[in-house]
């Protein structure tokens, strides 16, 4: 929540800059220029490149900052590292009561401070000074009872700590961290975690670098990282191609013919809301767990989107371009050649962008499927050992390619299909 309310404040504020930097240097004329034509014509709105550099540095800079990130000069603040003390308050069988000390020292994650840790005092009370030492982010268990004179006995019991009374599973804040009394007088100290994230949960942008110049110079679990990408865009494009072939003609059909329309729509409108996900287990029995099945499952994220957009193409073509196409003479297949297909690209082309991301988002679960090769392989095999880096590596990498898929998507939408948004 503190993340998100950061970013969105973080909008806000560079939203304010940008639009005073704006009115200060853009001439009256094209201010208002810039307000009359492009507000409410959606063809008009261009993406604020600015604005898309701006979005990706903020998101970059929280990432540092929460992670303790030496890219960044600027931190939220981090675990508690290094010595604290607190005391605590027994007492024993004839209710005598003693005072002793706790040190604790905490070191950083997958580190240990070297200097040497501070030992024990000589008592001849019944309590002792006792010492521990925790990793930050954990906590630590200390049996008093096991050190103090008496500990062991059945009256034995733990009553204050820094001065203040407390009951079994009660909590109560010390210098740096927190203690909890067990119902067995044994007190547990967690140390302050800041608000950055430990790295198990969201590793530094470096180290996310570092692991990903790892794997690709030597590969994950005997794979390269060349070789992952390649097999999940391979069952990608062969599930999306399958789509295609099938799904575009099935549009075009139920576009043109109320039989095609009456026969399939039932069935597509009741596909098109299952989530590809759900069908897994119904792949695997009719399919297998080898390429077939992974292959399919993708098809099935593809094909009825393919169907819907060509469909949609069809029943977008204008009625007065049909009519002139006949009052020339032309026949059913040159309607179709001519003017159906030229005027549906543009609701295909959009199918097809989000079909392809639809199904770059669905290898992942497929590749669950007793995959051995495979980006979303490689995420599973990380994440069951926990190894986030390698798991945030992966996400970042399907991102970008599949980014990089649409980009190509609508590069090539723009070659072929110049007279879409015209009349």
């Amino acid at each position: 929540m503190l993340i998100l309310s950061l970013y969105v404040a973080s909008f806000i504020l560079l939203l304010v800059i940008y639009k005073m930097l704006i009115k200060r240097f853009t001439s009256a004329n094209a201010q208002a220029k810039i307000n009359t034509v492009t507000f409410g014509d959606e063809s008009a709105v261009k993406p604020n490149r600015t604005a898309s550099v701006l979005s990706i540095l903020t998101l970059f800079f929280i990432w540092c900052a929460f992670t303790g990130s030496s890219l960044s000069p600027i931190h939220v603040p981090g675990p508690f590292t290094g010595d604290t003390t607190f005391t605590y308050t027994a007492k024993n069988t004839n209710k005598q009561t003693d005072t002793a000390q706790v040190y604790i020292r905490v070191n950083p994650v997958n580190k240990k401070i070297t200097k040497s840790s501070p030992a024990n005092n000589n008592r001849n009370n019944f309590t002792k000074n006792d010492s521990a030492e925790v990793t930050a982010y954990r906590s630590v268990l200390i049996r008093v009872k096991k050190n103090d004179t008496g500990g062991k006995e059945e009256n034995y019991l733990v009553t204050k700590i820094n001065g203040q009374a407390i009951k079994a599973k009660q909590t109560i804040q010390v210098n740096n961290g927190q203690v909890i009394l067990t119902s067995k007088s044994s007190i547990s100290f967690t140390p302050n975690k800041g608000w950055q994230m430990e790295p198990i949960w969201l590793p530094a942008p470096e180290a996310v670098f570092y692991r990903l110049i790892e794997i690709a110079r030597d590969g994950y679990q005997n794979v390269s990282l060349f070789e992952n990408i390649g097999w999940s865009l391979l069952r990608v494009i062969a599930g999306f191609l399958l789509g295609c072939i099938v799904g575009i003609p099935l549009g075009y059909a139920m576009g043109l013919s109320s039989w095609f329309r009456g026969w399939f729509d039932p069935i597509v409108e009741f596909m098109r809301p299952i989530p590809p996900l759900a069908l897994i287990p119904l792949v695997i029995i009719w399919f297998g767990i080898w390429e077939a099945g992974k292959i399919s499952l993708l098809f099935l994220a593809a094909l009825w989107i393919m169907t819907i957009a060509a469909r949609a193409g069809v029943s977008g073509v204008s009625i007065a371009k049909i009519h002139a196409a006949y009052s020339l003479g032309a026949s059913k297949l040159q309607i179709l050649i001519h003017v159906i297909i030229p005027n549906s690209l543009p609701e295909i082309f959009t199918g097809a962008r989000v079909a392809m991301g639809v199904c770059w988002g669905t290898v992942v679960a497929a590749e669950l499927v007793a995959a051995e090769k495979g980006a979303g392989k490689m995420i599973i095999a990380a994440s069951k050992f926990q190894q986030t880096d390698i798991v945030i590596m992966g996400i970042i990498l399907i991102g970008v390619i599949g980014y990089g898929i649409d980009t190509l998507m609508r590069v090539a939408e723009r070659k072929l299909v110049p007279w879409k948004g015209k009349s």
